[in-house]
C-alpha cells in the first residue's frame, strides 16, 4: 500500500507541477539559478551508500541487497569503487557500462550499471576495461525486455578521498 500511495502523491506533484508550468512562457532567471544551485547542492552532498568505505564481504552483501531489494535505494546517492566493465548491445545499437564489484575471495562478481553525466563518448571518455574505477550517482531501476535493471543516473567518476 506505501509503494501505492508515493506513486500516487508522486504523480500528483508531477501533475500539479505541469499544471502550474503550462501558463509560463519562460523560466524567470531566479528559476534558473534555483535549480542551478539544487543541482550542485546535490553534488556536494554526501553518498547515503558509500559503498567505498565497507569491508569486501560488506560490499559484496550491500550491492547483493541492491540487486535483490532495489526500491529501497532507489533516489539514494551511491558511491561505489570496482572494475571498469562494458557491453555492447547490437540490436540498441548502445553500450552499457557497469562498475563490477569482485567478492571477498574473487570468485564471484556484481556489477551496477551506470550513465555517466555529461556528453561522453566511447572509448575516448571512458577509461580500459578493467581498470579500477570510483563513481557515484542516483540510485534508479528501469525495465527493458520484461526485467528490472539497477542503473546509477547522473553518474560522474569520482577520485577517492
Amino acid at each position: 500500500m506505501r509503494r501505492r500511495t508515493v506513486r500516487i502523491v508522486g504523480l500528483s506533484l508531477l501533475c500539479a507541477a505541469v499544471i502550474v508550468g503550462c501558463g509560463e512562457k519562460q523560466k524567470d532567471a531566479k528559476d534558473t539559478v534555483k535549480i542551478e544551485a539544487a543541482k550542485e547542492e546535490t553534488k556536494k552532498r554526501e553518498p547515503d551508500v558509500d559503498l567505498t568505505q565497507l569491508s569486501a564481504t560488506m560490499i559484496y552483501s550491500e550491492v547483493y541487497n541492491m540487486m535483490t531489494t532495489p526500491e529501497e535505494y532507489i533516489g539514494k546517492k551511491v558511491r561505489m569503487e570496482g572494475l571498469f566493465g562494458y557491453a555492447y548491445d547490437e540490436s540498441k545499437d548502445k553500450y552499457f557500462f557497469a562498475c563490477v564489484i569482485q567478492d571477498a575471495t574473487a570468485c564471484c562478481a556484481q556489477g551496477i550499471e551506470f550513465e555517466l553525466q555529461g556528453d561522453y563518448t566511447y572509448p575516448e571518455d571512458y577509461p580500459k576495461e578493467g581498470e579500477t574505477i570510483c563513481v557515484e550517482g542516483i540510485f534508479d531501476t528501469y525495465e527493458d525486455g520484461g526485467n528490472t535493471y539497477c542503473t546509477l543516473r547522473r553518474a560522474e567518476f569520482v577520485q577517492e578521498e
